[in-house]
């Protein structure tokens, strides 16, 4: 049997209130949030003595989910640096589908979001840019013009 669909994608933080804002003023609606912890917690994740608090946000068609996560303990860890640029191997951003690409960018500065490279024009087809959010999370925004 082949995949039924993508679930999620996971980004562990460190302030999850101010990850949660960047992407509710994204258009994200927050779909619960609240402690994890416990033995079963501890057999999927392959870590001992886990205790954290994760937020399920969905975008406003109910697909698309992006899981946050926020250990109490044990500490995260940093990956990567917070600033690699988009050839670093690993996941470097999500794409989300806009209306208005432009009053995306504005809303996303007011949560200290900062574009990578610029907004640039793929031929008659989409305005695209990436964003640097919080804690280094980079955001791709498409607008689709026709």
């Amino acid at each position: 049997m082949a995949i039924q669909r993508m679930d999620n994608v996971l980004i562990v933080v460190e302030d999850l209130d101010a990850v949660i804002a960047f992407f509710v003023e994204l258009g994200m609606e927050v779909e619960g949030r609240g402690p994890v912890e416990g033995r079963w917690v501890e057999r999927v994740i392959g870590i001992d003595d886990v205790r954290q608090e994760v937020a399920m946000l969905r975008t406003p068609d109910g697909h698309g989910k992006v899981e946050l996560a926020m250990f109490h303990r044990p500490t995260a860890i940093s990956g990567v640096p917070e600033d690699a640029p988009a050839n670093t191997l690993g996941i470097r951003r999500i794409m989300f589908a806009v209306d208005d690409i432009e009053d995306v960018v504005a809303r996303l500065r007011g949560h200290g979001a900062e574009l990578v490279g610029e907004l640039a024009q793929f031929e008659d087809i989409y305005r695209l840019c990436y964003l640097r959010g919080p804690e280094g999370i980079v955001v791709g925004l498409a607008e689709q013009l026709r």
